[in-house]
Formats: C-alpha cells, structure tokens, sequence
C-alpha cells in the first residue's frame, strides 16, 4: 500500500493560552464537507515544519509559526496509509482567509464533537483531548 506523508497544523488563537483551534471543511474529493486539520503533503527536501508553513501560505494565506509535535498519526485509508505529523501552530502574519476549503470554525475544546472529522484527525482529536 502507498504511503503518504502528510503535516497537518493544529492552529490556536494564542500562543500563550489555548483557547480555541482551527479546523477546515474539505471542499473536494471522496471526503468533501469533512472536517480536517489544515497542511498537506510534505514535498521532497522538506520537514514537516517546513511543508506547514507552506501550505497554510497556499491554502489559507498566512503565516503560521509551528510548535511542538503533538502526535504522529498512522491510518490506514482504503486506497493509501497516511503518516501524518500534527503540530500546534498559531498565526504570526496575516489572516486566515479560505481558498481551498468550503468551510472553516474556531472550535474550543467542548466543540469537537459539534464537526464530522476525517479518520485520520479524529484520531489527533483523542491525543488533543488529553493535552489540551
């Protein structure tokens, strides 16, 4: 099975305190209106880090400082397995603006449950639960 290497941002509104976090709706493909954690493929020559902050600036236009590894998450979707490394990140330049997704919400923590998350993430959900 083909394996695709993905980083996925767990974006807060704050740096210093984690109040709320920013999810995506897909707006394409067998999972369209899905839930998800924005990022993206990490392309040849880059880190995780690094195919963050390039996808947040493709797809939502800012700038995004990255944190902390939050989990590396192993699924196994029916046509590829997905390796997905989640980090927390926050906004450093710039505002959120949508290009890519059909739908985006700021979701406190006793908000999770209210958005039908892709496998993959809901699996991230569980660990965020537990760190939050």
């Amino acid at each position: 099975m083909k394996t695709v290497r993905v980083a996925a941002a767990v974006i807060c509104d704050s740096p210093e305190k984690k109040t709320r976090i920013f999810a995506t709706a897909r707006g394409y493909g067998d999972y369209k209106g899905w839930w998800e954690f924005p990022g993206g493929k990490i392309e040849a020559g880059e880190t995780p880090q690094q195919a963050l902050v390039r996808e947040i600036r493709e797809e939502l236009t800012a700038e995004i400082t990255v944190g902390d590894l939050i989990a590396t998450i192993e699924y196994d979707y029916p046509e590829f397995h997905l390796s997905m490394d989640c980090f927390w990140a926050y906004v450093s330049a710039g505002q959120l603006v949508l290009k890519e997704a059909e739908d985006a919400r700021w979701l406190s923590c006793a908000e999770l449950d209210e958005v039908k998350w892709l496998p993959a993430d809901l699996e991230l959900i569980e660990t965020i639960r537990r760190t939050w």
